[in-house]
Order: structure tokens, then sequence, then C-alpha cells
């Protein structure tokens, strides 16, 4: 019988793989930025990684994950500041409350990753067609999440109808940080810029949904 690892050699098991997944990630990512992520391939990320082809799609089943290897933190974004929302909140002001911090801390799943990786995706057909998967399964994870919080079918026309105004409003801002990107302003300036122009966009949707799904 064979001796179980300890938890030490799993915990450096694990590190060594997070290691090599951002390794990949970023060589894949700097020459998806020199080439353009059609012209490039998975053999000349595994030559640039120092690892086997084989390595690559072991750790990155789709070659648009070696780019959106956040997808998980970003679709599930939404749903998780309504399932932690405090008591007497409603999904609205949870959904203000967090997007507030991501422009605080100007997070890249918020939008803030830069002229260079913005431009990538928006210059990519296949890039740009995943992000925008990627928003609307960001809008169907904060309808499951709200159908839980009122108690209704996920299929319910109200639940649906909410996520679609408040996924619209933070895809919105999503799209405004990266015009203000590729408009040249730096990362303080665009969070400036949100902090002013967020609020108002917000409060459109105030009427409506002020008092729906309150905890």
């Amino acid at each position: 019988m064979g001796v179980e690892p300890d938890a030490a050699q799993l915990g450096l098991r694990e590190a060594k793989k997070q290691e090599t997944r951002e390794l990949i990630s970023d060589r894949a990512t700097q020459l998806f930025i020199e080439q353009g992520f059609e012209r490039t391939t998975i053999a000349e990320i595994a030559t640039a990684a120092r690892v086997a082809k084989k390595t690559v799609t072991n750790y990155f089943a789709r070659k648009e994950d070696l780019v959106f290897d956040h997808q998980e933190e970003f679709t599930a974004s939404l749903a998780r500041a309504v399932v932690t929302r405090q008591p007497g909140e409603s999904a609205l002001t949870a959904l203000r409350k967090a997007f507030d911090t991501a422009v605080d801390t100007q997070n890249p799943v918020a939008g803030f990753a830069g002229p260079d990786f913005s431009r990538m995706i928006a210059e990519s057909p296949t890039l740009s067609a995943c992000l925008r998967g990627l928003h609307d399964q960001r809008e169907q994870a904060l309808a499951e999440a709200l159908a839980e919080a009122v108690g209704e079918p996920r299929t319910d026309t109200t639940v649906r109808t909410a996520a679609a105004l408040l996924g619209a409003v933070h895809r919105t801002l999503f799209q405004r940080i990266q015009e203000l990107t590729f408009a040249g302003r730096t990362n303080d300036e665009i969070a400036a810029t949100l902090a002013a122009e967020a609020p108002p966009a917000f409060d459109l949707l105030e009427p409506a949904l002020g008092d729906y799904a309150v905890a």
C-alpha cells in the first residue's frame, strides 16, 4: 500500500500547478498582443512557456480560455453580490456597492484590463464574441440568484427582466471603461469618471428595482 501524500506535499503540488497555469496564460497573452489571437498557435504558446503542447491543452481546454482565465470570477460576480447582500439590502443596492468597490480597486474583472489587453480582445472577432457570451452567462447567473432570492422560478418573466436590466447597466459601464481605455485615459482617470457616471445609470433602475429582492 502506498503512502498518502501529506498536506504540505499536496499544497506544493497545487502551487506548482497554479504557477504553470499562470506562466502559460502570461506567455499566451503576450503572444496574442504581439501577433493577434487568431494568428497565434498553441505550439507557439507551448514553446514560449517551455512546456509540451499537451500541457497547454491540459490546463486550457479552449484557446480562448488562455485569455479569459478569470471567466468564472466574471460570470459569478453579479450573482455573488446578490447572494451576499446584507439584511435589508436590495439586489440593486448590493450590486451598486459591489460596482463601487470594483471601481475603487480598479478591478480587471470589471474592465480595468489596460489598453493592450483590451485592444487585443476588441481586434479579435473570436474574443469579442467570447466576451459577449460571458456577459450573457453573467446575466443568466444573476437571474438564478434573483430567482432564489424572491422564491420564483428562473423562467419567471419578472426575474428575467430584472436580471436583464441589471445586467445591461453593468454591460454598459464595462463598455464605458473600455472606451475610456482606448481613448488613452489612465485607470485613475477612468475610475474618477465612472465614479461620477455610474450613480445616474443605477438611479434609472431605482423606481423599478429599489425594493426588489430585499434580503
